[in-house]
């Protein structure tokens, strides 16, 4: 069958996306965590202290979205939330949040070795330029 649709960088982008999204997932899967989860446990991780509306804007997470994010952190116990100031809290992961967040690290460092071995070697070094030149 003949795609006409093959010739389009966008539709090839969007496809190598869900490809590999698909293939974290399952991968995260193993260790009860979504991509979102695992994303906002390395960025805390990085970043203790820092308050839901940050960690939404470094995610591009809506707030409707984040609530329940936070939430299922929060009763997992990988996550809490320390007083700022008269309104505001941190956010720090507990002690079962950093081994969840490492081992999520260590699953996501070798899926993107994993993928990066799928790239022909002359263009490795200019993948991630590439897409970063898409959205940053």
């Amino acid at each position: 069958m003949r795609d006409p649709l093959a010739r389009y960088p966008g539709y090839s982008l969007r496809r190598a996306a869900n490809a590999m999204s698909a293939e974290l997932a399952a991968r995260l899967a193993a260790l009860d965590l979504r991509q979102a989860d695992a994303s906002a446990l390395m960025v805390i991780a990085a970043n203790p202290g820092m308050t839901a509306s940050a960690l939404a804007r470094q995610l591009d997470i809506q707030r409707a979205n984040m609530v329940p994010l936070l939430n299922r952190l929060e009763e997992a116990d990988l996550i809490g939330r320390s007083p700022i100031d008269g309104k505001s809290r941190g956010l720090e992961l507990t002690s079962a949040g950093r081994e969840k967040c490492t081992a999520a690290q260590s699953v996501i460092d070798a899926f993107e070795a994993d993928m990066i071995a799928r790239i022909p070697e002359q263009h490795r070094a200019h993948l991630l330029p590439a897409l970063d030149a898409l959205w940053r």
